[in-house]
């Protein structure tokens, strides 16, 4: 309910602004989205980026239809399938996508830390970018997972969470370089950034 609820839009609002602060736009690129939802963050990256296509994944099949109704006004511009980020040649296949250094930029929109092996997630993320290509991320962090009100509201793997600086730490060993583009908010409980594909 609160993935596909406008609050939660409207922060993916204020995400996008400050991920293009420290990133730039990503006109007329082949993207990725990993963990897609209902749709709104592929519709942020078509508009407020400029991407020139983007073939977007999540792992739950009840997201797709929303995200197919959000998203028919972009026509062939968007192409949805349903697979895991931890594999992303299989997901992406069926319209010659996932390959090797396949993509300009990938944008996660809160989805790795839902991932059980999410170090796993960050070495496909690398490997489809290409040479140069940016991965932008914006995270909830293993503070943020400890808190009530998440442990309430919301289903979380409870093994292997990680800090912001854990998954800082994590970019380089799969080649992705974020120098100073992050960000953390309320006490390290989100991390925002992009990293560039060496």
């Amino acid at each position: 309910m609160l993935v596909n609820s406008p609050p939660r839009r409207w922060l993916q609002r204020y995400e996008a602004h400050v991920l293009a602060t420290l990133g730039g736009r990503t006109p007329g690129a082949r993207v990725a989205e990993i963990g897609c939802g209902p749709g709104g963050g592929t519709r942020l990256v078509l508009d407020r980026f400029g991407a020139a296509t983007v073939h977007a994944v999540d792992l739950d099949p009840a997201m797709l239809p929303r995200a197919r109704r959000r998203l028919a006004p972009y026509g062939d511009r968007v192409r949805l399938t349903q697979g895991s980020a931890t594999d992303l040649r299989t997901a992406f296949a069926p319209f010659d996508g996932g390959g090797d250094g396949t993509y300009d930029a990938v944008f996660d929109f809160a989805i790795v830390h839902h991932i059980p092996n999410w170090r796993d997630a960050l070495a496909e993320v690398a490997r489809v970018l290409k040479p140069g290509g940016r991965f932008y991320f914006d995270e909830v962090t293993a503070t943020a997972l400890a808190r009530r009100s998440y442990r309430l509201l919301f289903d979380h793997p409870t093994e292997d969470r990680f800090t912001a600086g854990e998954f800082l730490a994590e970019l380089p060993r799969h080649g992705l370089d974020v120098g100073d583009r992050w960000r953390t908010r309320i006490g390290g409980d989100y991390l925002l950034g992009v990293a560039q594909r060496r």
